[in-house]
Formats: structure tokens, sequence, C-alpha cells
């Protein structure tokens, strides 16, 4: 997935099986409004060292139908805006789709169309990447991780820990554009800053899409993200990213983020410096 996902779910081996048990709530003080800028700023900044490579597939379960499974590759870097990464898939036919995509204030996606690197409308920043899937670039992105407007709201218990509770208000042209999303609620773990759970909300409360963290994969000494799923709450079509294989501690040539580039063939980095899963 994007490098927001990877870098969101990327946490350290002491945050994995084995810590201390988690505090109970009763125990932890919402943070003021200084402190919780502070815990987003360092969230936003978080993420492996190093430039990394990852295989996965998308694999999507319709409540109603035959699944279907895509193959895909993501080149993820950092620079003086915030991670950016080249993301590529492969349907069932064997076509390629190719965007890059610039996380932080403002983001920005391009999508390969006709040999050329085109910016995505910003009409279309939740339409489905390709036929098949319920997954946007909104979802690759989570643009709402660098909304202006947002508010620490509460602590909450997900998935047996205490999440930080973060509510984010659309910005102008965004709420234009999408009406139909009122706000976005976000956790990120009290003790490791690690985001758990994302909901996309309308005017009502009800819950649009949902993304929850799954199972993670130690690396080295990180432990990463192996599994996301993105849940549409109306439909009940679930989209699941699944890593297959991880390099990390890579450098990779600025070049190959632009998107005059983005036509260029990209090949993976060498078999030795890969980390396969078992799936």
């Amino acid at each position: 997935m994007g490098a927001a996902w990877f870098a969101a779910c990327v946490t350290q081996v002491s945050a994995q099986p084995g810590s201390p048990r988690p505090p109970d709530l009763a125990q932890i003080g919402k943070p003021d409004a200084a402190a919780a800028r502070i815990l987003l700023e360092k969230f936003r900044s978080s993420g492996p060292s190093g430039d990394y490579f990852l295989e996965f597939e998308l694999r999507f379960f319709p409540r109603r139908g035959e699944g279907a499974v895509f193959k895909g590759q993501l080149w993820s870097s950092r620079n003086d805006q915030g991670a950016v990464s080249r993301v590529q898939l492969k349907d069932a036919a064997g076509r390629t789709f190719r965007w890059l995509l610039q996380n932080g204030s403002p983001a920005a996606v391009w999508r390969l169309a006709d040999g050329q690197a085109l910016p995505l409308p910003a009409g279309e920043l939740l339409t489905p990447l390709i036929p098949g899937i319920n997954l946007s670039a909104f979802d690759l992105l989570m643009p709402y991780l660098y909304w202006p407007s947002f508010e620490l709201t509460r602590i909450d218990r997900v998935r047996g820990r205490p999440a930080h509770t973060f509510v984010f208000s659309p910005p102008a042209t965004f709420a234009r554009a999408h009406p139909e999303v009122a706000l976005v609620r976000a956790y990120l773990d009290t003790q490791f800053n690690v985001l758990m759970q994302a909901e996309r909300l309308d005017a009502g409360g009800r819950i649009l899409t949902s993304f929850s963290l799954g199972e993670l994969k130690k690396v080295g000494e990180q432990w990463m993200l192996k599994s996301i799923d993105l849940r549409n709450e109306s439909t009940r079509d679930k989209t699941r990213f699944l890593v297959t294989a991880a390099g990390l501690s890579l450098e990779f040539s600025a070049g190959l983020f632009e998107p005059a580039r983005l036509s260029d063939d990209v090949a993976p980095p060498p078999a030795n410096r890969l980390v396969r899963f078992t799936q």
C-alpha cells in the first residue's frame, strides 16, 4: 500500500507481543491541544529509516459474487514534503497501472495514462483506482493526517489497547469536491503512536469506510505491517492489502519519484535484499 499506510504501521520490536500490558484507560489522561499536536507531528514523521520496497497483493472480497486478486509493487522514499511512493498494479488481464503519490500538505497524485503522468483530478480522489477493488487514492494517501483542523477527543480501546482518538475535519477544497465526507476519525495507540484504525464518516455520523491494521511481521529489528483491511461499510465489500515481500534500508534515486519518469519500467531490488513472507 501507499507510504502513509506502511509508515503509519511500522514500529520497533518493543511495540509487539511480549510488551508490558497496556495501562487501563483510567490511568491515561487525555493530552491537551498542544500535546496532541506534538503527538500528531511525531506520527506524521514516523516510518522506516531509508527507502523501502514492497511486493503485495490486493485481495478483493465482495459481499456477493467472485473476488479478485491484483499483484502490486511499491517503491517508497521521503523528500522535503513527506513520504513519496511509486505504486504499480496488474489486473487479471495483465494490464499495468501506475501511480505516483506524494504525502504531506498538500498531497498530490499522478497516474499513468497514454504514456504520460497526469495529475489526478480532485473529484476522483475517492474513485476506485481500478475496477474491481474498493480502494482509492484517498485510501493510499491518508491526506486527512495532514488536514489542519483536528481534535483529540478522547481515549478509546481498540483491539484491546488504549488509543488516542483524533477527529479530522476536511478543508474547504476537499469538502466542496466530496460533500459526503464530514470527517475522518483515526485511532493512534497511546503507547507506541501506531495507527490502529481509521473511519470515514458522513454528516450523520454513519461510517462509510473503515481501515484496520491486521497482521504484523518482524523484519530485522522492526515490526511492519503484513496486512491491512479496508471495508466499505455500505456494501460490506472488503479489500485486503497483503505484503508478500519487503526490502528495507534501501537507496533509490530521487529521479524514480519524478512524474516524468512514471512511464519508465523499474526493476525490483535484487532477491537477496528482499524478505519473503509466508502466507
